[in-house]
């Protein structure tokens, strides 16, 4: 079964995602932008959702994890929780 590490930021708008999007390509640390703006109880660790398997999250979620280029930021990425900023670590 295929595993993977992602980091994400969760928000209520796709003009707030985008906006955290702009300051994250412009050098923005990823953890401190999920702790002060992320709605997800994963911003107490700078948006680190652990180790997870393919299936576990929403499939829009699981698209970007386990098909996008890694350690790089994805999104704005709707589902039915808001609009994600994704990053995937690692997966295997």
């Amino acid at each position: 079964m295929a595993n993977a590490c992602a980091l994400h930021i969760l928000v209520k708008t796709e003009k707030q995602a985008a906006d955290l999007k702009t300051q994250l390509d412009n050098g923005a640390n990823f953890g401190a932008l999920a702790k002060k703006h992320s709605l997800c109880p994963s911003k107490k660790r700078g948006g680190d959702l652990g180790e997870f398997g393919r299936g576990q999250m929403v499939k829009a979620f699981d698209d970007v994890v386990f098909k996008r280029p890694l350690l790089k930021v994805h999104g704005p990425i709707k589902t039915k929780f808001g609009y994600h900023l994704i990053k995937t670590l690692y997966r295997s």
